[in-house]
């Protein structure tokens, strides 16, 4: 039952392949295994966030899913917003927002926003604030972060090209 399970997914577009022990997590393998260390682990309970990953364009809770449960899919991670060496729009908006400050909950927030963004790309700031609430952050408040996926998701908008 806990033999080794050889895990194959794509992480950050790159297919992986790892030898896991299946009670093993997917934070603890995106972050030890993988070398991944922008997806933190809080409270290792699903509670806080920070652990915060997309699998197939969903936002997760990687520290409440089994490695094994993510056989096959599509995973980003924090690391993946790296647009060669620049900041993404995202993450840009949150230093311009003062979206953080210690920095440890905000991988966690990228993630979820990007998510929301995905599935809503026309959320409001209500909408927003709403879907954000399910993360915790101790610093900011939450409203330079609501501005910065508000911002983010105004611009993206602006950008379209209409069809």
């Amino acid at each position: 039952m806990n033999d080794p399970h050889l895990l194959s997914l794509t992480v950050n577009g790159t297919e992986e392949e790892v030898v896991v022990e299946p009670r093993r997590t997917l934070a603890d393998v995106l972050r030890h295994d993988l070398r991944l260390t922008g997806t933190h682990v809080g409270c290792e309970h699903g509670v806080c966030g920070a652990c915060t990953v997309l699998v197939d364009d969903a936002p997760v809770r990687a520290c409440l899913v089994f490695a094994v449960q993510a056989e096959g899919a599509d995973v980003r991670t924090v690391e993946s917003l790296d647009a060669g060496g620049q900041l993404s729009d995202l993450q840009q908006a949150f230093s311009d927002h003062h979206g953080l400050q210690c920095g440890f909950c905000t991988p966690g927030f990228l993630m979820l926003a990007e998510g929301v963004l995905a599935e809503s790309p026309d959320a409001d700031r209500e909408e927003i604030r709403e879907a954000l609430s399910a993360n915790l952050c101790r610093c900011t408040g939450y409203q330079t972060i609501v501005d910065a996926v508000h911002a983010t998701a105004c611009t993206r908008r602006s950008q379209e090209v209409p069809s």
